[in-house]
């Protein structure tokens, strides 16, 4: 009769190193084949050009400009990838936003960003999930949390992370006059099931309440909001998106993960007044990028030195040019 073997600790970890492993081989010979398809795509395109040329084929010519356009843009997303060097750029990217200086209109700013990240979400990932949304008492928001999926939406979305500041003209003051508003923007990764996060269920405190943002009548009437507080460390988390109280407790218990990773990963790289993930006051001196509506137009991010001048653009969405370059200069 076959003895009953226990596995050890080491295997385990053994395992998980072979499958890390394994899915970074895969995903090498993924770049290498997009690699190897762009550079055939070149080659047809520049024949379509000098055809084009020697034909005197307008018609031709333009399409080979719109090929050009796209060909262009899969390169990019090609060197942008190769970027990627973090253990958990790949992952999906847990977003939290906090108003900050500013009152109201620092409320509105923070909404304002949280839309542009939903919008980029649609556009250039897979999707995202509100998960947590704390309304102004006027307008905006005091705070949100995000999931962004898709492949590196960490790697693209922790160049987001800092304080944002926003100079316009107040349209909050009866005086019209400029107000200068800030918002704090926090990335970390969602954590894959494999990480090993233990949570002490005599460690953590669990409350419900009511949830306190539009979600319709059951919403309202019942007490589906959850708000988790890891004791030993004081990390609050909460969730109040969905209608069960079991699903906002799921998924406050995955933040809560992410959060502990997160404080634990910082603990041994930074002094203990940092171990809150950077997080410095969400006021003058810190941000990271500048949204000017008024005297004049402009976004500058102060870490790359990248400017835009259409900052309506910018608002709608259009964040990759700042993504980009903070990895290079990364």
């Amino acid at each position: 009769m076959l003895e009953k073997q226990t596995l050890s600790p080491d295997f385990w970890d053994d395992n998980r190193r072979a499958q890390e492993v394994l899915r970074r081989i895969s995903e090498l010979k993924d770049t290498l084949t997009t690699y190897n398809k762009l550079l055939n795509d070149a080659v047809d395109l520049r024949n379509l050009l000098d055809l084009a040329s020697e034909e005197d084929d307008e018609a031709l010519f333009a399409e080979a400009v719109l090929e050009l356009e796209g060909l262009n843009q899969e390169f990019e997303e090609l060197e942008l990838s190769i970027l990627f060097t973090g253990d958990n750029d790949r992952n999906n990217a847990i977003v939290s936003l906090h108003a900050g200086a500013g009152g109201t209109d620092a409320q509105d700013w923070a909404e304002m960003l949280m839309r542009m990240y939903m919008r980029w979400a649609e556009n250039n990932m897979d999707g995202q999930e509100l998960w947590d949304l704390v309304p102004g008492e006027e307008a905006g928001i005091k705070s949100a949390t995000i999931l962004i999926k898709g492949r590196h939406a960490y790697g693209k979305m922790k160049a987001e992370h800092g304080v944002h500041r926003l100079v316009r003209v107040s349209p909050f003051d009866s005086s019209g006059r400029r107000h200068t508003s800030f918002a704090q923007v926090s990335v970390m990764p969602e954590l894959p099931d494999e990480v090993d996060i233990q949570i002490n269920s005599d460690d953590i405190r669990i409350d419900t309440y009511r949830s306190s943002g539009a979600g319709g009548q059951h919403v309202n009437k019942t007490d589906s909001a959850v708000r988790i507080t890891h004791l030993p460390t004081g990390i609050v988390v909460q969730c109040q998106n969905d209608r069960s109280q079991r699903s906002n407790k799921l998924t406050a218990m995955k933040l809560l993960r992410a959060r502990l990773f997160d404080f634990r990963s910082r603990e041994h790289e930074e002094n203990i007044k940092k171990l809150k993930g950077e997080q410095k006051e969400i006021a003058w001196g810190n941000q990271i990028r500048s949204y000017v509506l008024n005297p004049f137009s402009l976004v500058k991010d102060h870490r790359t030195g990248i400017e835009a001048g259409n900052v309506e653009a910018v608002l709608g969405g259009e964040i990759n040019q700042f993504i980009i370059g903070y990895l290079q200069q990364k």
